[in-house]
């Protein structure tokens, strides 16, 4: 168990992040861990559970599933109040490596702003930490994600990737890969080219003296982002201090047609390769006929108590780590 000291500082920095939002009139929002169906995320593994009839009997008995973000349910709060909101609770990944960087029940801050933009994010996030960690944080290096391919992996993103992601009849991306010293297995798609590239040789190349956001990410990746004017890029970022992912954004999409579409996508690659299968609300699109422009952001506590407590590990500031892990002294 972590010591007295520790336990106070991230009751501290929990609190301190409570004051910021409700200073400025955001909404508090207390919605279930447990959820009858999820939005898929084919990225994702989830812990199911089996909700018992009365009395204990299996018959008749109900899948139900932690929620790996409480993003399913903030969507509805906003799309019947339009309020901004925020969210501190726990989260579930199944599948997750237990020690340095991640546990498979970790600590999620979510915050949506209303009529706001992934940038207007970017500075609240800024605000967020500078009010809760130190002044200095708040001066964000924005960097494109394009921009970061060329400056760490040494070739144009979208070059490489060729039109809407669809790779050049050479394979560019995957001999870029092979000139970096990576050797990708055969018959991966442009995404999952990208992703092997950028976690190889872009983000380990990443500052660490100051926190950065990797800004404009590819449309090829899918997610629930406004689509850039370029086409190409997506108003995503995602933010890194001292090296470490540290919280992911996006302007939320708001046409339904758009989210169905992602949610279909998702639904069938989730259904080809994911080993805990989930229920998919297929009306949830119809969340967006009545959904205001704003931007979200998912930030993760544990890690940001890491940092800014000088631990090098989760482990280090979870009061009951997994079993498996190790307990930082």
């Amino acid at each position: 168990m972590m010591d007295l000291e520790l336990l106070a500082n991230r009751a501290s920095i929990i609190r301190h992040a409570r004051d910021f939002f409700d200073n400025r009139n955001y909404l508090e929002t207390d919605t279930p861990l447990l959820a009858p169906d999820l939005i898929p995320e084919s990225c994702l593994e989830v812990f199911e559970t089996p909700r018992l009839a009365p009395h204990g009997s299996r018959k008749g008995q109900q899948p139900y599933w932690l929620i790996p973000s409480p993003e399913i349910w903030m969507k509805k709060i906003i799309a019947a109040h339009h309020k901004s909101i925020y969210q501190i609770c726990k989260c579930f990944r199944n599948g997750e490596s237990s020690g340095r960087m991640h546990s498979p029940e970790f600590t999620m801050l979510e915050y949506y702003t209303m009529d706001a933009d992934y940038r207007d994010s970017l500075k609240i996030t800024g605000e967020l930490l500078a009010a809760i960690g130190n002044p200095l944080l708040a001066n964000i290096e924005c960097i494109t994600m394009e921009q970061a391919f060329a400056r760490w992996a040494g070739f144009n993103l979208y070059e490489a990737a060729g039109k809407k992601g669809t790779q050049t009849s050479e394979g560019v991306l995957e001999k870029e890969a092979r000139r970096l010293g990576i050797d990708p297995p055969s018959g991966l798609d442009t995404a999952a080219l990208y992703d092997l590239i950028f976690i190889h040789a872009v983000e380990p190349n990443l500052p660490k003296d100051h926190p950065v956001a990797l800004m404009d990410y590819p449309a090829f990746v899918p997610c629930l982002a406004k689509k850039n004017a370029d086409g190409k890029t997506v108003e995503r970022w995602e933010l890194y201090l001292r090296g470490v992912e540290l919280a992911n954004c996006y302007s939320e999409e708001t046409d339904p047609d758009e989210v169905q579409k992602f949610f279909e996508s998702e639904a069938r690659a989730k259904k080809e390769h994911a080993l805990v299968q989930h229920k998919v609300d297929a009306d949830y699109y119809k969340v967006f006929n009545n959904f205001p422009k704003c931007s979200g952001v998912a930030l993760g506590l544990d890690r940001l108590i890491m940092i800014l407590t000088g631990r090098s590990t989760i482990d280090g500031v979870l009061p009951f780590p997994m079993e498996s892990s190790r307990v930082e002294s």
